[in-house]
C-alpha cells in the first residue's frame, strides 16, 4: 500500500493511503511503485513534458488499441509542441 503526504482538494495535508479514486488517484496512473504525478513533480517537468510522460505512462494500461494509440499520439503532440517552444516557433 502506498502512503503519501499530499494536499487534498481542499488544500489540507493528508497522510492517507492512496486509493483508486477517479479524481485523486486514477488507477491508470497508479501502476508501479510511484504515481506518475510524483515522478513529474520530482523531475520538475513543465506542463508539456509532464503531459507527455503522463500519456506514455498510462497508455499500455488502457483497454483497447485505439485508446492506447490515442494516448501515444497525445504524448507525441506535447513533445513536438515543446520542441517548437524551445526553437522559438510558437506564438
Amino acid at each position: 500500500m502506498k502512503v503519501k503526504v499530499r494536499e487534498n482538494l481542499a488544500g489540507e495535508l493528508t497522510n492517507s493511503p492512496t486509493t483508486n479514486s477517479a479524481v485523486s488517484h486514477p488507477s491508470h496512473y497508479n501502476v508501479g511503485k510511484i504515481e506518475v504525478i510524483d515522478f513529474i513533480e520530482d523531475k520538475k517537468l513543465n506542463f508539456n513534458l509532464g503531459n507527455a510522460v503522463k500519456y506514455i505512462a498510462r497508455c499500455q494500461h488502457k483497454v483497447g488499441g485505439t485508446k492506447r494509440i490515442e494516448d501515444l499520439e497525445k504524448a507525441v503532440w506535447y513533445i513536438q509542441h515543446q520542441i517548437a517552444v524551445w526553437k522559438g516557433e510558437t506564438a
